[in-house]
């Protein structure tokens, strides 16, 4: 059965499956109101924990208590075979009232490298635009088509911007599945005037530069290293070097001692959903990795790395002050080394 209803110009639907029914109110919008607010307590929360807080927390006009905010980060790889865009996924089935997060807008435009932090100015504009304030508690989410894909890397630059009020939705597609509402079309009067958002400082600490990492992989294997453990997303192909990268003229390898853990493989095959605590863990010590030294997650462009150390956090697995993520990742590292560097290691079959 399916219900649609017509709120500022967007399209709301409800699709419910005769098998699950889940207790929903008929627009999130217009929810009744309750004196009682919820904070959402873990990084990574269900469709149904979002669902019930937002339920919970409805802003109305003259209220000035933190919002939750549904916050859609979708991204396509640019060489998506359909052709298809994350405004374009966000434009056709979203979340009501969320707002979107453009990863191919908030980025460092002068920078040759895709998806590299914006400034902070940059990155405050963009939240002025789309209305957030700096106490809105936000969850990021995704596509219905790809699963947990973008969402962490939205998630971990709120964090290294110093807003740490946020979540990851686990996911968008048990969302729809479970029938949860959603909106398509114009977005309408939900951003209806943009925001104060300061420009705020930003958390290095959270983040690996070229030089850095070059000294990394130039140490490896060295007496007296850090024992540094560098994780990359990509898939086994890619990090062997015997399958080529999106992006054209671009060589396939991986960095000295670097350990491939695909993203992938840290998702439910058919949900494409996280696995679960323990699962994570075992897959982590099927890798090898030594829980009590440093991590650095990187992939193609810094957008599924995020994915990893999402999965680090979930499970628990190392400290999070020695988690870190390298921001140009794989398009930054095979366009600045050299051949004659020896730092571009292939995989013999």
């Amino acid at each position: 059965m399916a219900l649609a209803l017509f709120r500022n110009s967007s399209k709301v639907r409800f699709d419910l499956q005769p098998k699950c029914r889940p207790k929903i109110p008929t627009n999130l919008g217009a929810m009744c109101r309750n004196s009682s607010s919820v904070s959402l307590q873990s990084y990574v929360v269900s469709p149904k924990e979002l669902a019930d807080a937002l339920t919970k927390n409805v802003p109305t006009k003259i209220s000035t208590s933190p919002r939750i905010i549904p916050l859609c980060a979708a991204w396509f790889m640019p060489n998506d075979p359909q052709g298809r865009t994350g405004h374009q996924a966000f434009m056709e089935q979203r979340i009501p009232s969320a707002r979107f997060f453009d990863l191919d807008a908030v980025k460092d435009h002068d920078s040759p490298y895709p998806h590299m932090l914006p400034t902070a100015e940059v990155f405050a504009e963009a939240m002025q635009n789309i209305g957030i304030r700096k106490d809105d508690e936000l969850v990021v989410y995704d596509t219905h088509q790809l699963g947990l894909f973008s969402a962490p890397r939205v998630g971990w630059t709120l964090k290294v911007f110093g807003h740490h009020n946020v979540h990851i939705l686990n996911n968008f597609r048990l969302w729809v599945e479970q029938g949860f509402p959603t909106e398509s079309g114009e977005i309408g009067a939900v951003v209806r005037d943009k925001s104060n958002y300061p420009v705020p400082d930003i958390d290095p600490s959270k983040v690996v530069r070229f030089s850095e990492m070059k000294e990394i992989a130039k140490d490896f294997g060295k007496e007296g290293s850090e024992g540094i453990q560098v994780l990359d997303a990509r898939s086994q192909g890619r990090w062997a070097g015997t399958e080529p990268e999106p992006r054209p003229g671009l060589p396939s390898g991986h960095m000295p001692g670097s350990i491939n853990v695909p993203f992938s493989d840290l998702l439910n095959q058919n949900t494409k959903t996280l696995l679960s605590r323990a699962k994570l863990r075992d897959l982590f010590k099927s890798k090898g990795l030594d829980p009590s030294k440093p991590m650095i997650s990187t992939c193609g462009t810094g957008v599924t790395a995020a994915v990893i150390d999402l999965a680090l956090t979930e499970a628990e697995y190392g400290e999070s002050d020695d988690r870190r993520l390298y921001d140009g990742s794989w398009t930054e590292w095979a366009q600045r080394i050299s051949e004659t560097d020896g730092l571009i290691k292939k995989s013999k079959p």
